[in-house]
């Protein structure tokens, strides 16, 4: 099986080891959310340039509109926590739209002539704004999410989650190898599904809270959400 150009990097990260920890043993960080978007950045580098107009796994966009998505995502999380009083009832103001009838609607949207390598560039600068905000803003902020107002923490742990699944979505199906560290999937988790099984592998458990996997003993969930008010 090819490996993706990231394995090195979660290697290291994770020290080599495969002893899981138990569900939420720290707070998820700005410092963890750099470090997934880089290696999602990294990984996404191993797509061939053919399979990028082809859908991405279960998703019904392909691969280009999918990091599209996900620029978005981050994009957003960061422009909620941005004003200086944010908003509480609904999204920050911007035009949302699709380039075409079923894509996703997006305010962020990559240039096409600047090929994968310009595709990337904009999921790494939406991610380094993301990872900005939660640095700078209080911990005693909350802005506005459907899934239930969370601070900069929260918005931190969801770009997480958007980033690691998202970019299995990209993946599953190339080969390549995205298997994230249990310790951070495990954070988030805690953070932001107290709902799901506490013995059981963190990376399995988060795709299967999304709705992506099955889990052992578990009925598969056709619906699925987080909770991102903070924690008590």
């Amino acid at each position: 099986m090819p490996e993706s150009p990231a394995d090195d990097a979660w290697a290291t990260s994770t020290g080599g080891s495969s002893a899981l920890p138990e569900h939420g043993t720290g707070p998820v960080t700005a410092d963890d959310l750099d470090r997934v978007v880089q290696l999602a950045v990294a990984a996404l580098r191993g797509v061939p340039a053919s399979a990028w107009e082809a859908k991405a796994g279960a998703l019904e966009w392909d691969r280009w509109e999918t990091v599209e998505h996900l620029s978005d995502d981050l994009f957003a999380y960061a422009a909620q926590l941005g004003p200086r009083v944010p908003p509480m009832s609904g999204e920050v103001p911007f035009v949302w739209a699709s380039r075409r009838p079923g894509g996703p609607a997006n305010a962020i949207h990559a240039n096409h002539a600047a090929g994968p390598e310009g595709l990337l560039q904009v999921l790494e600068a939406s991610g380094a704004l993301l990872v900005a905000m939660v640095r700078t803003t209080p911990s005693s902020v909350r802005a506005h999410h459907g899934f239930g107002a969370a601070d900069p923490e929260g918005f931190a742990a969801m770009g997480i989650v958007e980033t690691l699944v998202h970019t299995h979505d990209l993946v599953e199906d190339l080969g390549l190898v995205w298997t994230p560290p249990a310790d951070l999937c495990a954070r988030v988790l805690a953070r932001l599904f107290p709902d799901v099984p506490q013995d059981t592998e963190p990376w399995p458990t988060m795709l299967w809270a999304t709705g992506r996997a099955d889990l052992p003993g578990h009925e598969r969930r056709t619906s699925w959400r987080w909770y991102g008010e903070p924690r008590a």
